[in-house]
């Protein structure tokens, strides 16, 4: 066999005419039975079981995957091991949405009869209009296509592409229709970077106690440069009586001083001390105080309570150790 560039680049810009195609033709077909079954999903108490045969199969789970993801709660079962003891899986409250692109699979039909007898809703998801799976199903979503992408017309090329898209449309709708927002998303996703940023607020970041650098306003600086020496962060929060914050000092303000030539054995905290620091509350999200360090140029952000007490202080390092930024 001879090779040829010309028509291997002829052959993938065929394949994405043809599955682009593929996806466009739902529009047209996609009205009352998919409002329906966003309806019923909805209003139903239990989950959304997805199965499918073959390459159906791995678009199925990809569906549930994106369904339970984002609000939908799904898991995918497989029609061959569903006759073998996985039916326990599905209950009479749960939603089983069937994918089959002929919608004349062996293992799917030896499984409809018995969801149906469970209560539970089928929804099916095939280009058969007049297949088996249309047949018992309660609600059909037409995913079929003109042709496949396979030149043979026989490999699932274009057929699973709308199925993955029909099944993204059903989850998109889900999500809107059930008010899934950014937090709800992270809730999903903590091990991601929008869970974290999400998720993450500057209590569960912040050094407290003993950590905090801090002294008293009349505190001789050599005992500042102790306390900042002691707690490693660069800085020293300067605070009353009452624990509520005055001023900060910081390694920067110790090189002006030098540079400015003070006699650094005679002042005290309240001379050297910037006043009115930055702050942030211990609930304010990480990635807000994040925000704070870099609009200010600063590496640390002291954290007070609705009193301005000085409760902790948040570090641009535990901000990267928790992989906030």
């Amino acid at each position: 066999m001879t090779f040829d560039p010309t028509q291997v680049l002829r052959r993938a810009q065929q394949t994405y005419d043809i599955e682009a195609a593929a996806v466009q033709g739902l529009k047209a077909r996609t009205g009352d039975s998919f409002v329906e079954a966003v309806r019923r999903v909805l209003a139903s108490q239990g989950r959304v079981v997805v199965t499918g045969m073959g390459k159906s199969g791995h678009v199925g789970r990809k569906i549930a995957a994106t369904l339970a993801s984002t609000g939908t709660p799904a898991l995918f079962v497989h029609p061959a091991e569903a006759s073998h003891g996985d039916l326990g899986m599905i209950t009479a409250a749960d939603v089983v949405l069937a994918i089959s692109n002929s919608g004349e699979s062996a293992e799917l039909d030896a499984i409809l009869p018995v969801v149906k007898r469970l209560g539970a809703l089928l929804i099916g998801m095939t280009g058969g209009a007049q297949s088996s799976l249309a047949r018992h199903a309660d609600i059909v979503l037409d995913s079929g296509v003109e042709k496949e992408a396979c030149p043979l017309n026989l490999a699932p090329t274009a057929s699973t592409t709308a199925q993955m898209a029909l099944g993204d449309a059903l989850a998109v709708a889900l999500l809107e229709a059930r008010g899934f927002g950014t937090e709800d998303f992270a809730r999903s996703h903590p091990g991601g970077a929008l869970g974290r940023k999400l998720l993450t607020h500057v209590s569960d970041v912040m050094r407290s106690g003993a950590a905090v650098p801090q002294v008293a306003p009349d505190t001789p600086f050599i005992e500042l440069m102790r306390e900042m020496s002691a707690k490693g962060l660069g800085a020293s929060a300067v605070v009353d009586e009452a624990g509520r914050v005055l001023g900060i000092f910081t390694d920067g303000d110790l090189r002006r001083l030098i540079e400015n030539g003070v006699d650094l054995l005679s002042i005290r905290a309240r001379d050297v001390m910037h006043p009115q620091p930055r702050r942030t509350r211990a609930d304010a999200l990480a990635v807000d105080a994040a925000d704070l360090m870099e609009q200010h140029r600063i590496t640390c952000v002291l954290v007070c309570d609705s009193d301005d007490r000085l409760v902790g202080v948040v570090h641009i390092g535990d901000l990267m150790r928790a992989k906030v930024i």
